[in-house]
């Protein structure tokens, strides 16, 4: 083990361990509209261009340029309409020299047009033109409000790439290009399991010594957000054959990734270090960070990923997103398996623990890039209360004795 201060292994040491275990997961082919939020395996191309066809930009009247080219309101020039194209029409009709189309936006653009002229800029507008048009200013210069087919996209070109979501934006992109089908890779299967005798089901009345389980719905959520599938959520008390048991059944659900909360620590009531300390599958470390220093991660035999986070909410919620959702990222194929960062401005005084990187929630301030802690009782990995409040973790170097107001921080944007 590489020591990052005390013995302690690095962040990015332990992140390297799990990366090194991920094997992509296996493509599947599904119809477009089924395949939202996977990950491509393949590229989806286009199957046709975008635009279409040379279609009108504006409302109004499709003219060939040289016609109107002296048109102004003190000298207005008239053209007899010969046709009328609403949106949906697939007629092509000749523009003799004199000649206009009334157009609607999106309709094909006659082959004899080269320019379109907005109705605001005609007398009458569209209302009274079906006979004749009076135009009263100038198309800027050829080609004005004409969408050339293919200025977007030409069929064969690639719409998304290999390792992207296919999120709403992509996914419209794809379908506005005539893509049917795509390869994407399976959503990977993912088993949450809470360890602790003292864990109540979420709605189940408060009582000394006995707490809910909010870790539970927490990854739940954060396993969803990260386009995984969850087969098994499970609480457990301090048991390691319990922890045994349900290992075993999230191995029968299919489970590629296992994440457990709570025992892993050295304490006397350790389940999950019980059921597989020393038996090589899965490896108990501490890392140089706060909250999140004890971690555990391991590949079962059948493959199945384990990762043993701490038992805190904040320091269930910072280990997923440095530790497991880039697992679950990588294990799709994403070419970006990374929260986006940023550098902000300190709004406020805090003291970091010394010889740790500190990740703290935080709430920011886009609009003028400031960060402060996301609750007034500083860091403490048991203060779940901070997190409704949380929309980043601030990323402070173990080497900073204290953040001052002004300070440049290191900024990790989950919302």
């Amino acid at each position: 083990m590489s020591a990052a201060g005390g013995g302690r292994r690095s962040v990015e040491e332990q992140l390297a361990r799990v990366l090194d275990a991920v094997r992509t997961l296996p493509g599947e082919t599904r119809a477009i509209r089924d395949a939202a939020h996977r990950t491509l395996a393949e590229p989806a191309t286009a199957a046709h261009d975008i635009p279409l066809f040379d279609n009108s930009a504006m409302d109004g009247f499709a003219v060939r340029a040289t016609d109107v080219a002296a048109a102004s309101e003190e000298n207005p020039v008239t053209l007899r309409v010969v046709a009328d194209l609403p949106a949906g029409v697939s007629d092509d009709p000749p523009l003799a020299a004199g000649e206009a189309a009334r157009i609607m936006t999106g309709s094909p653009a006659p082959t004899a047009a080269d320019a379109i002229v907005p109705f605001e800029d005609t007398a009458g507008g569209l209302a009274d033109s079906l006979g004749e048009v009076r135009v009263l200013r100038a198309p800027a210069a050829a080609g004005a409000f004409i969408r050339r087919r293919g200025a977007d996209l030409r069929s064969g070109d690639a719409v998304v790439h290999a390792g992207e979501r296919l999120g709403a934006f992509q996914l419209s992109a794809a379908v506005a290009a005539g893509v049917e089908s795509v390869t994407v890779t399976r959503a990977p299967r993912v088993a949450v399991v809470s360890t602790g005798s003292e864990l109540l089901e979420p709605g189940e009345s408060a009582a000394r010594g006995r707490i809910p389980d909010s870790n539970g719905p927490l990854l739940e959520l954060l396993v969803a957000d990260a386009d995984a599938e969850v087969v098994l959520v499970a609480r457990v008390a301090d048991d390691a054959e319990a922890v045994r048991t349900v290992t075993a059944t999230a191995v029968e659900r299919g489970a590629d990734v296992i994440v457990f909360t709570g025992g892993v620590s050295a304490g006397a009531y350790e389940p999950v270090r019980g059921a597989f300390d020393g038996r090589g599958e899965v490896e108990f470390a501490s890392v140089a960070m706060q909250p999140g220093k004890p971690q555990a991660f391991g590949v079962l035999d059948t493959g199945t990923l384990v990762f043993g986070l701490p038992g805190n909410p904040v320091s269930v919620a910072v280990s997923f997103e440095v530790f497991v959702r880039p697992a679950l990222l990588a294990l799709q194929g994403r070419t970006e398996i990374h929260r986006p960062r940023a550098s902000f401005t300190a709004d406020a005084s805090w003291t970091p623990p010394p010889g740790r990187r500190q990740y703290l929630p935080a709430v920011v301030d886009l609009a003028n890039r400031t960060v402060r802690p996301a609750t007034a009782g500083g860091s403490g990995s048991h203060l779940a209360g901070g997190l409704a409040r949380a929309r980043a973790f601030a990323i402070v170097p173990a080497e900073v004795e204290a953040v001052a107001v002004g300070d440049a921080i290191d900024v990790m944007l989950v919302e």
